[in-house]
Formats: C-alpha cells, structure tokens, sequence
C-alpha cells in the first residue's frame, strides 16, 4: 500500500473535528471494547485495512480473546462467543453501514432498542457513521497499516 495524501495533516481543521466525535464517543457511556468490536465489523465491511489493524490491535491489547477476535467476521454463526450485546451491536452495525442496501428495515430497528437505550443507540449510531467516515479517508487516501509499515522495516533490516 501507499499513502496518496496524508488527510489529516493537509486538512488538520477537520481532522481535529472528527478527532472530537471520536473523544464524544468515548465519553459516552458505552463499553470500549464493545464500540472497538464494532469499529473493526465496519472496517471489515468497509475494507479498510488500515483500520482493520488498528482496531484489531486496540482489541487484543484490551484483553479480547484470539479466538473471539477472529470470530468477528461471521459472528452470525460464533453462538455463544458474543453476548446479546454484541450480537445486537454487530447487526446494527451492518445495517447502518450498508445502509443503502438495507434501507435500516424497521426489524433491525426494533432488535437494537430491545438491547439499547435512546441515548445509547443514538451514540452506537454515531460511532458507525465515525467509523464509517474514517474508513472512506483509510481506503481513498491508501492508509498503510501498522504491520505492513512493521513488514516492510523488517525486510529493509
């Protein structure tokens, strides 16, 4: 991968801007890991390998299992691996991030608030779109990852 053009530095106004959803987020309320396993299901959605890393990486530094990290992706099918929680947080995950697909469908909807609050949901909602966003700089901008940077010092050692 290679960088195009580094967004935050030539635009750093509203970077700063997203930077701050990101602290709201965090001070919202909602658990961490909760919103870090969400960040990665976009990011896997979305295919940004930069935030694939990142996420990845925040996720086993917090204490997540191996086994539950590489289970993200298909955590339709993982049962008991995610709690209720998590599984109500993935699907809203994936119906706002493809939402021109989805349309977000009333059902969808009504599954998250049966495991959210107003507030809550409106802040797991804002966390989607964020990463949403940062996910289209991430893949339009050529955002290289942590370990390919890592594999490439490696190689030139």
């Amino acid at each position: 991968m290679s960088n195009r053009i580094d967004y935050a530095k030539v635009s750093p106004d509203v970077y700063k801007a997203f930077g701050g959803v990101y602290v709201a987020v965090q001070k919202s309320g909602l658990p961490k890991q909760l919103v870090d396993l969400v960040y990665l299901r976009v990011s896997q959605i979305n295919g940004c390998a930069y935030c694939i890393d990142m996420h990845s990486r925040d996720l086993l530094k917090s204490g997540l299992a191996v086994d539950k990290l590489v289970l993200v992706p298909v955590w339709h099918d993982a049962g008991a691996v995610f709690s209720a929680r998590e599984r109500a947080a993935l699907a809203w995950a994936e119906t706002v991030t493809r939402v021109a697909e989805t349309g977000v469908p009333d059902t969808d909807y009504e599954a998250a608030t049966a495991e959210f609050g107003d507030k809550e949901l409106a802040d797991l909602t804002y966390a989607i779109s964020l990463m949403n966003a940062f996910n289209r700089f991430g893949v339009t901008f050529r955002s290289t990852p942590a370990a390919t940077v890592a594999a490439a010092a490696a190689a030139a050692a």
